[in-house]
């Protein structure tokens, strides 16, 4: 990447919500130079759930 490019990479990981719309769990926005990634919590009452391949749960999140 040259310099003064502004390039970035964004990715998401998402879950389906309770009429089938999609959640979205974590939001990583990415450059060459940094990284900021978001965690989303839950966003009503839901039982638990999460996947073992990916690590990614209902419950983790530190952002309303």
């Amino acid at each position: 990447m040259t310099g003064g490019g502004r390039e970035v990479v964004i990715d998401y990981e998402f879950l389906r919500g309770r009429q089938n719309e999609t959640v979205v769990k974590e939001l990583c926005v990415a450059n060459a130079a940094a990284f900021e990634t978001f965690l989303f919590k839950i966003l009503y009452k839901k039982a638990d759930h999460g996947s073992s391949e990916n690590g990614l749960n209902w419950a983790d999140g530190h952002i309303e």
